[in-house]
């Protein structure tokens, strides 16, 4: 015979409310309604990063209240289904969001799990980036992208959907990039050669970090130069998550090309000997 959970543990962290079938199907908690440590940091995890998304939908939410919502690398789809139980359902009843996601199982079992839960407004794509960009299924204009722990080049592909569709805001959490990295590895010897300055990505493990570092300030400057207000702040202790960097980023009213931002990228490239790299010219292009 099962122990009954205590209401301390089956309701620990649980916003009054909130979906409990829908923490239960997303394994925050257990079918008994209990939850263990891992559940606690990534439960802790989502409503950290719901304290930056909220106020973003609150000041873009319009009457009606249709936001349009896309959420890039969704996987699971573990944030579109607690933005949608935490506010749409309770403040933009007819907005919706969109999960794309490439893997085909992924997007019909969020399919199956959002018609079991009754979320109408949520809709699944298996769409790759280039697909989402012209396909009808998704709002020419979104209100917000967002991409949780979207894996290295990931990141960058939300970005390309966010500056192509002119969202209004982006909420990015980056994860794994090494893309970079790889880059300054190749081309170190030469760097070293110039000067110090390649001290800083001399040693393996540092060529790493740096290169996860010098991919996110690329990204923050991309987007400036594309007209948005960046700010960066970490999405948790660092005891939760070494991948806690928060990117939220909102389109100015002119959305203005930003020529400064625009001239340290080129700069920036340049300095660090990947400014011939194809590849990362075309990642970190720049406004026409």
């Amino acid at each position: 015979m099962k122990k009954a959970a205590t209401p301390k543990e089956q309701m620990y962290e649980v916003r009054p409310g909130q979906s409990v079938e829908l923490l239960k199907e997303l394994h925050i908690l257990t079918r008994d309604g209990r939850m263990n440590q891992d559940s606690r940091r990534k439960l802790k995890q989502i409503y950290h990063l719901m304290n930056f998304i909220e106020p973003l939908l609150t000041g873009m939410r319009q009457q009606p209240a249709e936001l349009q919502i896309v959420d890039h690398g969704a996987g699971k789809s573990y944030l579109g289904f607690i933005i949608h139980d935490l506010y749409v359902r309770l403040h933009a009843p007819h907005s919706h969001i969109h999960g794309i996601e490439r893997r085909a199982d992924l997007v019909e079992r969020s399919r199956d799990l959002a018609a079991r839960l009754g979320f109408a407004g949520m809709r699944f794509h298996g769409l790759s980036v280039a697909e989402s960009i012209v396909s009808p299924l998704l709002p020419a204009h979104p209100d917000l992208v967002t991409a949780l722990h979207a894996c290295d080049t990931a990141t960058d592909d939300a970005i390309d959907f966010a500056l192509k569709k002119q969202a209004r805001a982006l909420v990015i959490v980056p994860c794994c990039q090494a893309e970079v990295a790889a880059h300054l590895r190749q081309g170190k010897a030469a760097a070293l050669a110039r000067g110090a300055v390649a001290e800083l990505w001399r040693h393996p493990l540092h060529t790493r970090e740096f290169g996860s570092h010098v991919t996110n300030v690329l990204r923050c400057l991309q987007l400036e130069a594309h007209g948005y207000q960046v700010s960066v702040t970490e999405l948790v202790g660092w005891e939760h998550s070494l991948k806690n960097e928060l990117i939220v980023a909102r389109r100015r009213d002119d959305a203005r090309p930003q020529r400064q931002a625009a001239q340290r990228l080129v700069e920036l490239l340049q300095m660090l000997g990947l400014a011939e790299v194809d590849a990362l010219r075309q990642r970190f292009y720049l406004p026409a």
